[in-house]
């Protein structure tokens, strides 16, 4: 199912398609989606642990960033891509040793860089918000239980 390739659509399902998916899906379903994702994904076990797990704590300011969302038909990047830079905005990582102005703008780039749609989950991600009501921490616990405590 979530490994399928339709001939003439991309084989990697971006992070909003994943939890529209989930949104969507039988509450039944979707223990078995997050984990599907989860074996398929790095970045979507990030964004889990960003949202669910408390010990994840940004050094980033509360609110929404200044940031111009990108065209979503020429996205530049993907969240794929840019979870690698969550180690400069996750506090006790990289993050400790980068002023934070250029950690600020370093997020806003990452944020004008990726779907426009994924740059709102993002934004709700820093604030620990799951912008999706069937991704619950009960959900997640009991689809992943070695990721959030």
């Amino acid at each position: 199912m979530i490994t399928e390739i339709q001939q003439g659509k991309k084989s990697r399902l971006e992070l909003h398609e994943m939890l529209e998916n989930i949104d969507k899906a039988d509450p039944g379903q979707r223990v078995e989606l997050i984990r599907g994702y989860a074996e398929l994904y790095n970045s979507f076990v990030d964004y889990i642990r960003c949202v669910f797990d408390s010990r994840v704590n940004f050094l980033l300011p509360e609110g929404r960033p200044p940031f111009t969302p990108a065209d979503a038909e020429k996205v530049p990047s993907s969240w794929h891509k840019q979870h690698i830079k969550l180690q400069y905005f996750v506090k006790g990582l990289k993050a400790d040793h980068i002023l934070p102005m250029r950690r600020e703008s370093m997020f806003i780039g990452m944020l004008e860089s990726v779907h426009p749609s994924d740059a709102e989950i993002l934004v709700a991600m820093v604030a620990k918000k799951s912008t999706v009501a069937g991704l619950s921490v009960e959900t997640v616990k009991e689809a992943l239980p070695r990721i959030i405590p």
